[in-house]
């Protein structure tokens, strides 16, 4: 099984910055099919910031412009820089990953961390 450890979520107030860390020891695709997702109580998860299956990292609108995916392969880690955060980003962050299929990240098979609450006021 694939462990993910994600941490640096906490409060901040509008406008401030957060930075994310999700560490996979041992995973080695962590520039592709991986990523940060974040859900609201009652709501379904929603993508964030990923790699796709060819390496290139999307964002969905909201973020576009605040956060910055980035990856250290030989740490094992993926990073999420959130910057400018607002109270619409508040919500509990999971790094996900999934071994690509081809060019397809079949996202319902992917692990996923514990989780990293954000919280922005």
């Amino acid at each position: 099984d694939v462990q993910l450890v994600e941490s640096g979520g906490g409060s901040v107030q509008s406008g401030g910055s957060l930075t994310l860390s999700c560490f996979a020891p041992g995973y080695t695709y962590t520039r592709t099919c991986m990523g940060w997702f974040r859900q609201d109580p009652g709501k379904e998860r929603d993508w964030v910031a990923i790699y796709g299956s060819r390496g290139i990292a999307t964002y969905r609108g909201g973020v576009k412009g605040r956060f910055t995916l980035s990856q250290d392969h030989a740490k094992n880690t993926l990073t999420l820089e959130m910057h400018d955060l607002k109270p619409e980003d508040t919500a509990m962050y999971y790094c996900g990953a999934v071994q690509p299929e081809g060019s397809l990240c079949r996202w319902t098979g992917a692990y996923w961390g514990q989780g990293t609450q954000v919280t922005v006021s």
